[in-house]
């Protein structure tokens, strides 16, 4: 394994621990901005630890009547 992909491993490891303290698993997400937290914190790893807090709004289409 490179040391690239093992260091984006870990990174991406670091930010699933850092949403499960965040309580992001603690139920099913029911919104669009929900999902897309939850992956925003992951992505943004060891950043979470130097005070980032990643929120995105976000608005899914109505399905038509």
């Amino acid at each position: 394994m490179k040391i690239g992909t093992a260091a984006l491993l870990v990174w991406l490891l670091i930010g699933a621990i850092a949403a499960g303290q965040r309580h992001d698993y603690s139920g099913l997400p029911t919104s669009c901005s929900q999902i897309a937290d939850i992956t925003m914190t992951i992505v943004a790893g060891a950043l979470n630890y130097l005070g980032v807090d990643p929120h995105v709004n976000c608005h899914a289409p109505e399905p038509s009547k």
